[in-house]
């Protein structure tokens, strides 16, 4: 590797001899690094740590049943993982295993410092874990003599400090654990609601929900496959306003709706249009960006609508394209008073692929949204002639933004 001066650094050694005591975990929380100062703390080696899961290295304290030290480190390593920001223990007690003593555990406090590290994608790959032993300054506000006689005049605003401190930790355990809670019940109906019964008929397409970066890794971006009589195919994707457990359950009435509208409905601009006036009364339903097309299949026609949402690239197989953008109307709900949604068709040849999408895979700070649907098409153009999965995969990719993902992403890559 080389620095910015140009010359060669071993970052490795770097590391070894960073004086704060540092690991490195992954997203399953195996130790991939340590250094030096990490080892002197703990008594225990590269060749022992390195390659275990933290845990089963580092288990909860056998004799003490009631401490709660482990599993507020898994709480803090997990609220990074949920949230993508860096988290602090406080005085946090955690025992860990004298590396001479078979069995016997050493009651020990620390300051921790839990860091992200994240990659082109903007999901955490790695966690650095920093720690610094003060087990010293809390045995010393026990009363256990360790403290000479010029520091009884220091006593009451140590004391003061030492319990503020521990009501800070416990309030931030109470808060990584309804964090962690919040994050798995959002990611859950996610998921639950995201269930596409009819997409098994149809290996021809891909589907992808990224997450973003922060927030509760929950949203209301949804994609949708349903079947129609005559071998007629429709295809949805959307995108409600927030994130978090309100927003996914918005999203969950909304694609239902949808999913029921463009059954019944005359064309994908009429099931907008009842998806509209459902959205009028729904709270957090209005703003919603969403578009619906329909395939036929014998006359190789698409007919499309688009309520507010970025147009979708539609890539022929000689390597040309088109962005499906002729039936753009404001989003869900926004209009004070019912007006017809327009419709659109584009013809489609055996071969071509549709790429459908929400505004996170081209949306990036700072940067007018026409930019990010450029280089969404220039990476299209040239992954269409790849199966849908890896152009799909590909996509995610070659769109993640440097600065981390910012927003959720739903993608539908269809091969027609």
């Amino acid at each position: 590797m080389v620095g910015r001066d140009g010359t060669g650094l071993d970052f490795a050694a770097l590391f070894a001899a960073v004086p704060a005591a540092c690991l490195v975990l992954d997203r399953d929380f195996t130790i991939v690094a340590l250094n030096d100062a990490y080892s002197h703390i703990t008594g225990r080696g590269a060749d022992e740590l390195v390659g275990r899961e933290f845990f089963d290295a580092f288990p909860p304290e056998p004799d003490r049943p009631t401490s709660r030290g482990a599993e507020t480190q898994r709480l803090s390593l997990e609220a990074v993982l949920a949230s993508g920001q860096t988290n602090l223990l406080m005085l946090h007690r955690f025992a860990i295993p004298r590396p001479d003593e078979n069995g016997r555990f050493e009651p020990r406090w620390w300051n921790v410092i839990n860091q992200p590290l994240t990659g082109p994608d903007g999901q955490v790959e790695l966690i650095i874990h920093r720690v610094e032993d003060v087990t010293a300054f809390v045995r010393s506000q026990d009363g256990d003599g360790t403290r000479t006689p010029q520091d009884h005049g220091d006593q009451a605003p140590r004391a003061e400090l030492f319990t503020r401190a521990q009501e800070l930790q416990q309030a931030n355990a109470r808060l990584q654990e309804s964090t962690v809670r919040t994050r798995d019940m959002a990611l859950t109906l996610q998921q639950t609601m995201l269930a596409t019964p009819d997409l098994t008929a149809h290996p021809e397409i891909a589907v992808r929900y990224r997450p973003a970066l922060k927030g509760m890794n929950a949203c209301g971006d949804w994609y949708d496959v349903v079947d129609l009589p005559d071998g007629r195919l429709a295809l949805t994707v959307g995108d409600v306003v927030g994130h978090g457990v309100d927003a996914a359950s918005v999203m969950g009435m909304l694609r239902s709706a949808l999913s029921a509208a463009i059954r019944v409905a005359d064309g994908p601009s009429g099931a907008l249009e009842t998806l509209g006036l459902y959205a009028r009364s729904q709270d957090g339903a209005t703003a919603t960006t969403t578009f619906a097309c329909q395939l036929f299949p014998v006359s190789r026609l698409l007919t499309y609508s688009s309520a507010g949402h970025p147009p979708p690239v539609l890539l022929h197989a000689d390597g040309t394209h088109e962005l499906l953008d002729q039936a753009t109307d404001p989003p869900l709900g926004v209009r004070l008073e019912h007006v017809p949604r327009p419709q659109a068709t584009a013809d489609y040849r055996s071969g071509d692929t549709l790429v459908i999408y929400t505004d996170g895979l081209i949306e990036r700070r700072s940067e007018d949204i026409d930019v990010g649907l450029d280089r969404l098409v220039r990476a299209a153009r040239g992954l269409h002639a790849l199966p849908p999965d890896e152009i799909a995969d590909s996509l995610l990719t070659t769109m993640a933004d440097p600065a981390g993902q910012q927003d959720d992403i739903s993608l539908l890559v269809a091969r027609l």
